[in-house]
C-alpha cells in the first residue's frame, strides 16, 4: 500500500475502477466516499456498471486493455492471487480461489479493525 500512499500524497481525491458487482465484499459500493486511510475523497464512477457495460465501453471507444483478459483472466491481480478461469466459471473465480466468497479480498485491502 506504500506506493499508493506516495502517489496520493498531497491529493484531494482519487478515482478508482472498482465496481459493486465485482464481489460480495463490494456490494453497495458508493460512487463517492471518504477514504479515511488516505485522508481524501475516493470516487468510484464505475460502481454501478455491469461487466457487459465495461466491455461495451472498451470496444466502442477502443480503450487498450490487458491482453490476459483474452487468455481467460477476466480479473487480474497479483501473480499469487490470480489464475485463469474455466469456461462457465464466474469472472471472479480466478481470484483468491481458496477463500470464502463473502470475505474474498486481497490482503493489501483488508480494512483495519
Amino acid at each position: 500500500m506504500e506506493p499508493l500512499r506516495r502517489a496520493l500524497a498531497g491529493r484531494k481525491a482519487w478515482i478508482t475502477g472498482l465496481r459493486a458487482a465485482q464481489s460480495v465484499t463490494r456490494a453497495g459500493l458508493p460512487v463517492r466516499e471518504f477514504d479515511a486511510g488516505n485522508g481524501l475523497e475516493k470516487l468510484n464512477p464505475l460502481s454501478d456498471w455491469t461487466e457487459a457495460e465495461v466491455w461495451a465501453y472498451i470496444r466502442i471507444n477502443e480503450v487498450p486493455y490487458n491482453a490476459l483478459h483474452d487468455q481467460f483472466y477476466p480479473s487480474i491481480g497479483c501473480a499469487p492471487c490470480t489464475r485463469a478461469i474455466a469456461v462457465g466459471e464466474d469472472v471472479r473465480a480466478g481470484r483468491w480461489w481458496w477463500e470464502n466468497p463473502e470475505t474474498k479480498e486481497c490482503g493489501l485491502h483488508v480494512k483495519e479493525g
